[in-house]
């Protein structure tokens, strides 16, 4: 067996194949989080970026999605409809405000205008998923799709945030 003299700087020996190796994962562990974090589908000319859900607590029947769509085309389309696998029915909802009440309102055909990014949000625009059939847990991923009226079906995947989970920004009014 050869020994090789390793490089010494300021008195510290440097093992350069194991500092590669440490890079090397550390950019493997970093490319896998962003990929986490910013999951964009496309369907048509449409861009489906971030989807989440924040964790139910145990008992709890209805949970909320949350997502952007970008439209990068020249033509309107609308999300009629969607599903998600722990829930019996999918809608879209609105929180708007009535007295000084927080309410939730279904939107039927959700445009999307060319060009136009739509945000659905804590404390806005949302997807509902009604009839859980257990509670979305932190760190699950919820299998999904997302129906619009002209790029048709695409698959989405929610990951489930905490409870309070702030992602988005604004909280979670009006849930």
């Amino acid at each position: 067996m050869r020994l090789r003299k390793l490089p010494v700087m300021n008195g510290i020996i440097i093992n350069f194949a194991r500092l590669t190796r440490i890079g090397v994962c550390a950019g493997a562990l970093l490319m896998l989080a962003g990929s986490v974090a910013a999951e964009t589908m496309t369907a048509g000319s449409l861009q489906v970026s971030n989807p989440w859900a924040r964790a139910t607590p145990k008992g709890a029947t209805v949970g909320a999605g949350y997502l952007s769509i970008t439209n990068k085309g020249r033509e309107l389309d609308r999300l009629i409809g969607g599903s998600a696998e722990p829930a019996s029915r999918f809608e879209v909802h609105v929180t708007v405000m009535e007295d000084g009440v927080a309410k939730m309102r279904q939107v039927t055909g959700l445009e999307i205008k060319p060009g136009e990014t739509v945000e659905l949000k804590p404390g806005g625009m949302h997807v509902m998923f009604m009839g859980l059939k257990q509670p979305l847990a932190q760190g699950q991923r919820v299998k999904g799709t997302l129906v619009f009226e002209k790029a048709g079906a695409v698959a989405v995947e929610f990951v489930v945030q905490g409870v309070g989970a702030p992602a988005g920004g604004d909280g979670h009014k009006g849930h």
